[in-house]
């Protein structure tokens, strides 16, 4: 199978990442020349990946193709194509609805929304797709976790807790850069906190068939440093920040 992307950002080059340490089976990989940083360091990478400069040559010589480029490029450059006959089109573009996909590709191709997340490249992590699909789905799962949705509202909200990465990230780097400001270095202040990090993220994995209310509940002891740190983000309003947040980010997708 030969599979192109029209958009070469972090998320392709995630998704190429992960796909070149997989068991699939694709021939051929082409990738769109921007960025130019991007695919000239894809091309070194392997042998089974094209850069190709016009868009309409990647629909034109693969069987699927994903869409990676941002909302603004997508409604400029979308109509403008020419999609092929019952290819399949996987869109990681968060605020371009089914139904304009469905009108910029004339309906004739089977389109997909999928949204992936950089651990991809090491294939770990969920993938929300919507509409479900075995060939689809079987695709993702050599990537990570496939989520399928049949509802597109409902998927929706999976788009907008994907949007808590940065925010994620953010706090790891505001409690390395507080333990590098207590006198600790910054490589073991980052070595603490990512290794802490992802062993809470694990342990919760472990028990996610489980409450995970109960995670919280067991991690304190009364009068502990868990309960006395807990309890005073919950006072400042912290978790329904959160909430506040990821509201605001489903508004902007449902308009």
């Amino acid at each position: 199978m030969k599979i192109g992307f029209i958009g070469t950002g972090h998320i392709t080059k995630s998704v190429i990442y992960g796909i070149l340490g997989s068991k699939l089976k694709i021939r051929k990989i082409i990738v769109s020349k921007r960025s130019n940083k991007i695919s000239s360091s894809l091309k070194r990478k392997s042998k089974k990946i094209l850069v190709l400069n016009n868009n309409q040559d990647i629909i034109n010589q693969s069987d699927w193709i994903f869409l990676s480029v941002t909302p603004e490029v997508g409604h400029q450059i979308l109509p403008k194509l020419k999609f092929k006959k019952n290819q399949t089109i996987i869109s990681f573009i968060s605020t371009i609805k089914m139904k304009d996909l469905k009108k910029y590709t004339n309906m004739k191709s089977k389109i997909f929304r999928a949204i992936p997340l950089p651990p991809i490249s090491i294939r770990k992590g969920p993938i929300p797709l919507y509409p479900p699909n075995k060939s689809v789905k079987n695709f993702f799962d050599h990537l990570g976790t496939t989520v399928e949705i049949e509802n597109e509202n409902l998927s929706l909200n999976f788009w907008s807790t994907s949007s808590m990465m940065a925010p994620f990230y953010e706090l790891l780097y505001t409690l390395s850069v507080w333990l590098n400001q207590k006198g600790i270095s910054k490589s073991d202040a980052q070595k603490y906190i990512t290794s802490l990090f992802i062993a809470l993220s694990e342990d919760a994995k472990i028990n996610s068939k489980n409450d995970l209310k109960l995670l919280v509940q067991n991690s304190q002891t009364p009068k502990g440093l868990n309960e006395q740190a807990v309890n005073e983000l919950r006072k400042s309003g912290f978790y329904k920040s959160l909430n506040k947040t990821t509201n605001s980010i489903l508004k902007r997708l449902k308009k």
